[in-house]
């Protein structure tokens, strides 16, 4: 039997005017398992006051856009948040004040702004990633795997391609990507990583992992990471053609995290792997 509207988890959008606010919206609603209990915008944004459903171009849903943050995580079990990172740390603390799930696709953060989620974490739920995709993953772990089984002759370089829009760089997933090497080396990526050439750079030093980052027209996501030795290259890549499955992976965590103990969670844990 199917499963009641009561049964199932509500999930409230942040930035919900945004590229993934509207593609989660579009996803859960047409989601078996999961149902939209609220959208929230900044103050002052167009849509507040507004039906999420016209404002996005459609029918009536039901569903008004709020800036009130608060009110709309108190009738969910569970916050999906694509945002800025320092409206990412606002939502962490009233995410853990409503004792709601907190899954959190916001990329750019730095380490400090990380850190600062951590608190809000001992009362809530947090499953944060650089990237929901299960293919995604699913490379970070083959990275690793091949990073340890390599020594530094082979030199080691991420290559992320995405929209004109994006305002971070390297992407969230990049950094993933990159973190993931580092540890299959037995390093720190912070000693090892060499980012933003231009110029005169010199040659390039034995043991760094590198980024390069391309944005232009309307690339959702392509990753590479690219291990180049003397006479043979190994190049792991994964391509997402689709935003979809960014909000698919999103949603299946915020499921995931129901009825979890209070932590700091990745997509890892949601994919048992």
């Amino acid at each position: 039997m199917a499963a009641s509207r009561t049964d199932i988890p509500g999930i409230v959008i942040t930035g919900a005017s945004g590229r993934m606010g509207q593609m989660l919206i579009k996803t859960i609603a047409d989601h078996p398992r999961a149902h939209l209990v609220g959208a929230v915008e900044r103050e002052g944004h167009d849509w507040v006051g507004q039906d999420v459903g016209l404002a996005m171009g459609g029918s009536e849903i039901g569903i008004t856009v709020t800036d009130d943050a608060p009110a709309a995580f108190a009738k969910a079990q569970a916050v999906i948040d694509f945002t800025s990172p320092e409206a990412t740390i606002a939502f962490a603390g009233m995410a853990a004040e409503a004792g709601v799930v907190h899954v959190i696709g916001t990329t750019g953060m730095s380490d400090a702004q990380i850190a600062q989620l951590e608190p809000s974490s001992r009362q809530s739920v947090q499953m944060r990633a650089g990237n929901m995709s299960l293919g995604v993953n699913l490379l970070v772990q083959l990275t690793k795997k091949v990073a340890a089984a390599l020594d530094e002759d082979f030199d080691i370089e991420v290559i992320e391609a995405h929209h004109h829009h994006k305002v971070d760089a390297p992407s969230g997933t990049a950094l993933m990507l990159g973190e993931a090497a580092a540890e299959g080396r037995g390093v720190t990526l912070s000693d090892v990583s060499d980012s933003g050439r231009d110029g005169i750079t010199g040659a390039r030093k034995r043991g760094d992992i590198g980024f390069s980052a391309i944005r232009g027209g309307d690339i959702v996501g392509e990753h590479d990471v690219l291990f180049a030795g003397q006479g043979e290259r190994i190049v792991l890549r994964h391509m997402a053609t689709d935003r979809a499955i960014f909000a698919r992976g999103a949603i299946k965590a915020a499921l995931w995290g129901q009825g979890k103990e209070p932590g700091q969670y990745d997509m890892l844990d949601v994919l048992g792997l």
